[in-house]
């Protein structure tokens, strides 16, 4: 896997090592997240994150545990790191870091103070809501450990304050249960009791949310650190209480050989595709009702339409075939009238998409291909033959094929249905109401695929590829623009006119959704060079396409402010890493070079979210990170195009 190695420049420096995030999830859902500071800037922030009922519902537990070194003379060093809602920033353990990295997927932090260096390390067990920190003595000695617990327990998304109810501490041997929910565990357990209060979260300012919260000191573990490779441990679990897990060196070393473990299985090429895999491992998660994936940490839960963007790179990228099986199988019993459920990060189920169900047909379509395995597409052909026939005889929100072209259409009052799918108070920031470049090379790319499913399995295709060949001819006469490439919506209601108006226009803003035109395997059109290149100059970036071109009046070029702001800059400008994909696709078949387009965003495997790829970052140079840190489609895109160089 690549270096992932800082020292004390970056480790010291709030501006550099706050700013870069690392990720250890338990693959269930829940995680612990940080700072290479140790400072936590997200309210999402915490070494034991715990996943309820859908991988959206989590809890912060265990909050922060924050090392103190006490030599023999009594004097202290705290290395721990907290922002107070004073401004403060009160300890500044990060100022004595000398080195932090992150290997096999285990971040490890290594403070200096004086002749004393003391190492830590963090590591889940895969399976179980279970962290355990391990710390060690490298040099020097003898010192003694403290490590306070701040805790909390509370939504992920959500605050917990001093003026509610203090938690309740259960002692236990070893330390303590909190909230009847966590347990505590390690050596010398000194129980306090006492409310830390307006702990603040840069991130969440940033952001336009509530930035602050109280922190629950719950009490101290000591232990002793006498000579070189002593070690200081705490676990924190959920779940079964009393079932202890292993000793915390047991933990991180059986961490540390999953993790290679993984990446062997992938059999990657080189050190930035070995990375990739370890990063597409944090979203595949095991659910009690089978494997399932995360959109992104720390926010998302599971969504259908990511979920099937990204099947290719998580699953046949990575050896995961068989697990793969299973969910496409789980998410084709959700199909209603023709639809695949969005799963949503509420927990209802909903249908409120118009491409996660053709997503689901390119998934299953490929997973046939790549494995050859056709009882799987044969057992999913008349679900998905169902698929074909709610579309033509039409289903929700004016989802329907066109009699008059072929073409897919759709479009309610207040919804949108495409990826597009920002809403900012209630009102699509861009509905796309209509008939959508992607959706309908989804369509006919689905069309295609499923035919070829049927010819596999004996059965007659004839129907499938009349309505396939109808919608090529169509789509090859409608979406071709004047301006060199392709509408983004064609039949759109003018804008003078309400949805569902008399008068229609064509959309020709310079969008990446026709990158899907050139790029799918059974795609309407063959890319050519000239229209290729100027899709490239107003959309490419070193991080992906923009979602808008610059020079749209309706450009935002950057992502960043309250939640209004944000949402209403989403797909107006923002670069999306995902749509890289496509766009090398695309290129490809149009016979141009390709290797120069993944230096930039390998270049940022390093920069955000450590090891993996971000979900957007912004339209104007320097295309700054933004949104989550670990996003799935975009860590699964890269991984599948590389992955056929």
């Amino acid at each position: 896997m690549i270096d992932i190695t800082f020292g004390p420049q970056v480790c010291g420096e709030l501006a550099s090592a706050a700013t870069r995030e690392w990720l250890v999830p338990d693959g269930l859902g829940g995680y612990a997240m940080g700072t290479v500071a140790g400072l936590r800037t997200r309210r999402y922030h915490g070494l034991l994150v715990v996943a309820g009922e859908t991988p959206a519902s989590r809890r912060v537990g265990l909050a922060s545990l924050d090392p103190a070194v006490v030599h023999p003379s009594g004097a202290r060093v705290r290395l721990g790191a907290h922002e107070w809602a004073s401004g403060d920033v009160d300890p500044r353990g990060f100022e004595l870091l000398e080195r932090f990295d992150l290997t096999d997927g285990v971040p490890r932090w290594r403070w200096r103070i004086g002749d004393v260096v003391i190492e830590r390390e963090l590591a889940t067990v895969h399976g179980r809501p279970c962290v355990a920190v391990v710390h060690r003595l490298v040099t020097g000695g003898p010192v003694r450990l403290e490590l306070a617990a701040a805790c909390t327990w509370r939504d992920a998304h959500g605050e917990r304050r001093a003026d509610g109810p203090t938690p309740r501490m259960d002692p236990v041997a070893d330390g303590a249960v909190v909230e009847g929910s966590f347990r505590l565990s390690g050596p010398g357990w000194v129980p306090e009791g006492q409310w830390w209060l307006g702990a603040h979260h840069r991130e969440e300012a940033a952001r336009g949310l509530h930035p602050d919260e109280d922190l629950w000191y719950a009490g101290r573990f000591v232990g002793a650190l006498d000579r070189p490779g002593d070690t200081v441990s705490v676990l924190a679990w959920a779940g079964d209480l009393a079932e202890e897990p292993p000793p915390g060196p047991e933990v991180v070393a059986a961490a540390r050989a999953r993790n290679r473990a993984v990446v062997a299985a992938a059999q990657p090429v080189d050190p930035v595709e070995a990375t990739l895999v370890l990063a597409a491992d944090a979203f595949v998660i095991g659910t009690g009702r089978g494997p399932d994936v995360v959109a992104g940490y720390p926010w998302f839960g599971a969504w259908s339409r990511d979920t099937m963007i990204s099947y290719e790179g998580l699953f046949l990228c990575t050896g995961r075939a068989d697990e793969g099986r299973e969910l496409l199988r789980a998410y084709a019993a959700t199909l209603s009238e023709g639809m695949c459920a969005n799963t949503a990060d509420t927990g209802r189920v909903e249908y409120n998409t118009v491409d996660g169900t053709l997503w689901f047909l390119h998934a299953v379509s490929r997973h046939v291909t790549v494995t050859g395995d056709t009882d799987l597409g044969a057992e999913l052909l008349p679900g998905l033959r169902g698929v074909i026939d709610a579309h033509v005889a039409g289903t929700r929100f004016g989802i329907v094929v066109d009699p008059a072209d072929g073409l897919l259409t759709q479009g309610a009052p207040g919804v949108a249905l495409t990826w597009m799918d920002a809403r900012v108070y209630g009102v699509p920031v861009t509905p796309r109401a209509g008939k959508p470049v992607e959706v309908n090379a989804l369509w006919i790319n689905g069309l295609a695929g499923l035919a070829e499913l049927a010819e596999q399995a004996g059965q007659d295709a004839a129907g499938l590829w009349r309505l396939h060949d109808r919608a090529v001819s169509a789509f090859r006469e409608r979406f071709p623009a004047p301006t060199g490439w392709l509408h983004d919506v064609v039949d759109a209601p003018a804008p003078a006119y309400p949805l569902g108006g008399a008068a229609v226009h064509d959309d020709d803003l310079l969008r990446p959704n026709q990158l899907l035109a050139w790029s799918l395997p059974y795609a309407p059109l063959d890319p050519d060079e000239p229209t290729l290149r100027r899709v490239a100059a107003g959309l490419l970036t070193p991080l992906g396409p923009r979602s808008l071109s610059p020079d749209a009046p309706e450009f935002v070029g950057r992502h960043r402010g309250g939640p209004a702001e944000r949402d209403g800059a989403y797909h107006q400008g923002t670069v999306w890493p995902w749509l890289l994909g496509p766009f090398v696709d695309a290129s490809r078949r149009a016979k141009l070079p390709v290797d120069e387009l993944f230096v930039g965003i390998e270049a940022h495997l390093t920069e955000f979210g450590l090891g993996s790829v971000s979900e957007t970052a912004e339209g104007l140079p320097p295309h700054r990170a933004t949104g989550c840190p670990f996003q799935a489609w975009s860590v699964a895109e890269l991984l599948r195009v590389r992955r056929v160089r």
